[in-house]
């Protein structure tokens, strides 16, 4: 009989909603309760790059050393994401001056190749996989960018954690061991991948521990010699004989002259929260039109889950994602119209394009008055203050494919984003950077720092951090619950890339929306999908800066998790 009724009570506790009971902690849609400290808090996809995070800020490290641990912990835990062959993009609230700084840290097309060679061999879209789609790696110097700025311990220490687990090994995650296995299918076929990332021959299976020490040989090198062994001396050249000697064009002048570039984040007001992006070529600004455009709308009063909140959504991403292919591209090369892209007057005018009644089926990018897809995310905050917004990513997943000889990581394949079309502000060109999905973001309210987050997933990273702004701030939801709330992905809008997909694209949702709501999308002409999409990955710090203290969410659909001290 006690055992009848404690399953009764454990059967209410997780289905009180159901049943019309409150739960004891969280939010309807809320997985768990927030994390809650005062001394540090680190937010990311994998619990071991958490730990290393808190480790460093306990060891008196700064929330920028932390953030760098954290991240080539990452890139050893979760190859199916990131790595040092990859770029970075951050932004960091410093304490010390009270302003936030934002670091491209993106690298750039190699000098060698020209679009005639794209011509000539008749390829109108740059593949996937292999040596054409791969660019200068821009992790390393990102790393050695904020740690000259902003860094407080040695990189030797900030590398340890990786390095340690890199020799030793660790237990691979069930969803990460997934990702793997699909990753292993399509790049077992490059050359060294299967030798590192398929030890057995096959992707390491949930549970199973993994060791790279050529990878933790790699580490220690840059820590003791610093990012110019990376970019100039001995692991620049095996890069280069690797890809010279396997059709690639990567070359010494390529890493040579690369370099990350320190760059003025740019914002938005949305209902009383300075919401911050970092401007082209990565996508941050399509958050910021979103915003403006969804700032004309009443969704508060009619709530998460509405025919209004998912309609307005919908439209105002497809008329911003046509300008998102149009003018998102590396400013070195175009004169890009930000400061007009991300005005109220210009959100004005593209709203009224919206049928309330109606799905739309075919925008245009707009003409604004001028002068002129797998990915981690973290975020750490430490005691002082300090807060950094972090993104680092291969692209593809595990990137091209295209592994070093005796270096233990994939180089990234964001080259494949680049348009093979003439007259495009994204066209390919020699020593360019490409269009980039990646973006951090972050928040301030009267001039004081309020949340760091950020959203993975590729063309679903501006569609996920609106998302989580209108949970926060138009439906009261707290910082673990808009992350976990259901989520909404359109795909099918005009791609930088030069791709044009027809009609009004499709709309995939996460179950949790009312019937009702996904039956009035249909009938508005909007095409749903049951299929399974990606719908990104969400960790977040919130500086309550009445107690001082932070608030920490991690993504319940990865291996996330927020700690503090």
């Amino acid at each position: 009989m006690k055992k009848t009724k404690a399953a009764v009570v454990i059967i209410l506790a997780v289905c009180g909603n159901i049943f019309g009971y409150d739960r004891l902690t969280g939010l309807p849609f809320a997985s768990r309760s927030e994390v809650i400290a005062c001394n540090g808090m680190a937010a990311t996809s994998q619990p071991l790059a958490t730990q290393a995070a808190i480790d460093i800020l306990k060891k008196g490290g700064n929330a920028v050393d932390a953030a760098i641990a954290a991240n080539a912990v990452l890139g050893l835990v979760e190859p199916v994401s990131c790595g040092v062959g990859g770029d970075l993009f951050a932004i960091v609230w410093d304490a010390k001056t009270k302003k936030l700084y934002g670091l491209n840290a993106s690298g750039r097309s190699p000098y060698s190749l020209t679009m005639d060679y794209f011509r000539k061999n008749n390829i109108e879209k740059i593949p996937p996989y292999g040596p054409l789609p791969v660019t200068v790696p821009g992790c390393v110097d990102g790393w050695f960018e904020l740690h000259k700025k902003f860094g407080k311990l040695s990189m030797p220490e900030i590398l340890a954690p990786s390095i340690k687990y890199a020799r030793e090994g660790f237990p691979v995650t069930e969803l990460i061991a997934n990702y793997w296995q699909r990753s292993a299918k399509t790049l077992g076929e490059y050359p060294n991948f299967k030798e590192i990332f398929m030890p057995a021959g096959k992707a390491p299976a949930k549970g199973e521990i993994f060791r790279n020490p050529l990878l933790a040989n790699t580490l220690e090198k840059i820590g003791k010699k610093g990012r110019d062994c990376f970019y100039k001396g001995e692991i620049a050249k095996k890069i280069t004989d690797f890809m010279q000697k396997n059709g690639g064009f990567l070359s010494m002048r390529d890493l040579a002259e690369h370099k990350s570039e320190w760059v003025e984040p740019v914002s938005t007001n949305y209902r009383g929260f300075d919401v911050w992006e970092l401007p082209p070529n990565c996508q941050g600004i399509a958050v910021l039109q979103m915003l403006n455009i969804l700032e004309g709308f009443d969704l508060k009063s009619k709530g998460f889950g509405s025919i209004e909140h998912l309609h307005y959504f919908l439209e105002a991403k497809k008329i911003v994602y046509e300008d998102r292919a149009k003018y998102y591209a590396d400013p070195d090369f175009n004169k890009i119209p930000v400061r007009e892209l991300i005005s109220k007057e210009y959100a004005a005018k593209r709203r009224q394009l919206i049928d309330a009644n109606k799905a739309g089926t075919d925008f245009e990018p707009g003409n604004p008055d001028s002068d002129t897809r797998d990915t981690i995310y973290l975020t750490v905050a430490d005691k002082y203050g300090n807060m950094v917004s972090l993104i680092q990513s291969n692209y593809r997943g595990m990137g091209s494919g295209m592994t070093p000889d005796g270096l233990g990581f994939i180089l990234q394949d964001r080259g494949e984003l680049f348009n093979l079309q003439d007259g495009f502000l994204n066209s390919y060109a020699p020593h360019k950077r490409p269009f980039h999905t990646i973006i951090p973001g972050f928040i301030t309210k009267d001039g004081k720092p309020f949340m760091s987050f950020g959203v993975m997933g590729g063309d679903m990273q501006p569609q996920g951090q609106v998302q989580i702004i209108l949970n926060l701030v138009d439906f009261g939801m707290n910082l673990q619950e808009a992350g976990d709330a259901p989520r909404l992905q359109h795909t099918g809008s005009a791609d930088p890339t030069g791709d044009k997909k027809a009609g009004s694209g499709t709309v995939f949702l996460e179950s949790g929306f009312p019937k009702e709501t996904v039956e009035l999308l249909e009938k508005m002409g909007h095409k749903i999908s049951p299929q399974k999409e990606d719908y990104g990955g969400y960790q977040a710090i919130m500086f309550d800066s009445n107690n001082h203290c932070f608030y920490g969410a991690s993504e319940s659909r990865k291996d996330g998790q927020a700690a503090g001290y």
